[in-house]
């Protein structure tokens, strides 16, 4: 939080951790700095009763505009629904000073583990799986859990890496791990930049397929005349998009 402080950030400040994350310790610190936070409790006894003891009515029915992943089977769900507790004091076992009453948000998605064969009897009542999180947020309730689940857009790009360039470190030498960080957040951003450039598609796909689709290209280049020709290969699935990279950043240059 100090480092933020130092780089310039000027608005509000959250830390967003996980369920290691959630003990008095970590809550204090942020408070100490001023920051607020965002921290997934898991389902202890104490989060459970709360959370089974919210009434029906007070779930809000939420679609996301495009697919996320759940946390716990890491299939793609496009509905689910949110509640909040807002009061409820976490830390009950320490002492006084350290309690905290904060906010509960907790978001559930409908346990399909199992559907039902033909000649099989289907539920007799819903199954949900809850996903808590304790946080003093001040932002609305969807707006708070929309931010709270910003972590997985990292996450994604951190298990991108360890696929990619990072499967490469560490190494016994600290210097070289420094300059392959370094090529790596090069290339990263580059490849980021020509994904968003080429197509939507392309913005949000992985490293691996970057490199299949757009750079790892069986082309074959030819001089005449002075004049360097690429012949790209026939019944290319992914011309259309390359062509279009490539007339984006050969175009000609604006108005001055």
């Amino acid at each position: 939080m100090a480092a933020a402080v130092e780089a310039g950030c000027t608005g509000t400040r959250i830390l967003r951790a996980d369920s290691q994350f959630y003990n008095a310790g970590v809550i204090a610190a942020c408070r100490r700095s001023g920051a607020h936070f965002s921290v997934t409790t898991g389902m202890n006894p104490s989060i459970k009763r709360a959370v089974l003891g919210i009434p029906g009515e007070a779930w809000q029915q939420i679609t996301y505009p495009t697919a996320v992943p759940d946390p716990d089977t890491g299939e793609l769900i496009s509905g689910a629904e949110v509640a909040e507790i807002p009061q409820y004091t976490a830390f009950t076992g320490r002492r006084k000073s350290e309690r905290v009453t904060a906010r509960l948000i907790v978001r559930r998605v409908r346990d399909l583990a199992k559907p039902p064969t033909v000649g099989e009897q289907g539920e007799l009542f819903p199954v949900w799986r809850y996903h808590p999180f304790f946080t003093d947020n001040p932002a609305p309730t969807l707006q708070a859990e929309r931010e709270h689940r910003h972590h997985a857009v990292v996450e994604q790009v951190i298990a991108d890496s360890k696929a990619a360039a990072l499967t490469h470190l560490p190494s016994g030498h600290f210097h070289a791990n420094a300059a392959w960080l370094t090529l790596w957040a090069m290339t990263h951003n580059l490849l980021r930049a020509t994904g968003a450039l080429t197509s939507a598609f392309h913005a949000k796909a992985t490293t691996a397929t970057l490199r299949a689709h757009l750079i790892h290209v069986p082309a074959r280049t030819a001089c005449s005349a002075r004049r360097i020709t690429l012949h790209l290969p026939n019944n290319w699935p992914w011309q259309q998009a390359w062509t279009h990279l490539f007339d984006t950043v050969h175009g000609p240059p604006g108005p001055a």
